[in-house]
């Protein structure tokens, strides 16, 4: 035997990896990322009317529920240390309009739901979205005259959203309409309108994307949308843009940045995190959550262990926080052990 096989063998048995999965405990020990209930932000889809639970067909265990209803999962959420719910409004088709004037009703469902929560659940945070398409007729997320999503109109709409959003008791404004110069112009409405408090957890990379569709049925906006959004999401192809995009964010004061979708993202999830070091969530879009609940109900595959597989997933990509609608079944899960 050669003394460079013997060198081999002398190097293989040094870098044994099995010797740190040979046993639960030292498995345990060496882990790098842990998921924990603190990492779930729970989004739900708020209608209205009074013990409404409506569920939604594109979304197997999802439903849509009147703000009582909400109040009383809300509860639920924070019983089981889910720290905040992100609350997306279906309102009804008459109210919408070209512009969405319905997001600057102080009394609007998402306004309603803020203030119903916020009284019953004072311990959980509450994050809105200032974007148009729930209140559009248009189903597109900013104000579109013409053929054109107008990007300055849009912005102005959405700092009077955000401030009267934050009246009523939001705690982090969450804007995903994509408009150029959005987050600064928030930061400053919300400042003079004194929220300084109040925090900004942009949609940073918000990617044109097909994962999106049972969402737009859940607040009733596929029916509705003329044309695409091409204009104002990023291209699936494009990492530098979104890094670009992000980098303008934090510029302009964001003091947390999402990625959405999530899991065809964790490129970009890791990428923002090692650039900027803020706080950096995933969106856990419809569209991922429906894929893996139809395999499961079709028995292809174990349902729980591929949605806490994908939800650590994103804590290895730099995530300190996952939006997904299985907040409360992993929060379930993560109290059991």
């Amino acid at each position: 035997m050669s003394d460079k096989t013997h060198l081999v063998d002398h190097m293989t048995g040094h870098r044994r990896m099995r010797r740190n999965r040979k046993a639960d405990w030292t498995r345990r020990m060496v882990r790098e990322n842990i998921l924990t209930v603190d990492d779930l932000i729970w989004p739900v889809f708020i209608v209205p009317g009074t013990n409404i639970i409506e569920p939604i067909p594109a979304m197997p265990g999802v439903s849509r529920m009147s703000v009582d209803r909400l109040v009383e999962a809300a509860k639920e959420a924070a019983d089981l240390g889910v720290p905040a719910i992100a609350t997306f409004p279906n309102i009804d088709l008459a109210l919408r309009d070209e512009t969405g004037s319905q997001v600057l009703k102080a009394d609007n469902l998402i306004n309603q739901a803020t203030i119903a929560v916020k009284k019953a659940v004072p311990n959980i945070g509450l994050i809105t979205d200032v974007a148009l398409d729930p209140f559009t007729s248009h189903g597109h997320d900013g104000i579109l005259r013409g053929d054109i999503i107008v990007n300055d109109e849009t912005v102005d709409q959405v700092v009077e959203a955000a401030i009267i959003q934050a009246d009523a008791g939001s705690d982090i404004i969450s804007p995903s309409e994509m408009m150029d110069g959005r987050i600064g112009a928030i930061r400053r409405g919300l400042d003079a309108a004194g929220h300084q408090d109040v925090g900004i957890m942009s949609y940073a990379t918000k990617f044109s994307s097909g994962f999106y569709g049972p969402y737009r049925e859940a607040i009733s906006t596929s029916g509705l949308l003329k044309g695409d959004k091409n204009s104002y999401y990023i291209s699936p192809a494009n990492g530098m843009e979104a890094m670009r995009d992000a980098a303008l964010d934090v510029e302009e004061g964001a003091d947390m940045l999402m990625v959405k979708p999530g899991l065809p993202y964790l490129d970009i999830c890791w990428r923002l995190k090692d650039a900027f070091g803020l706080p950096t969530f995933a969106y856990q879009v419809s569209g991922e959550y429906t894929q893996i609940k139809a395999a499961a109900m079709n028995g292809w595959i174990d349902g729980d262990r591929v949605m806490m597989e994908t939800l650590l997933c994103f804590k290895r990509a730099g995530c300190d926080g996952i939006l997904t609608y299985f907040a409360i079944e992993a929060a379930k899960k993560l109290a059991k052990g």
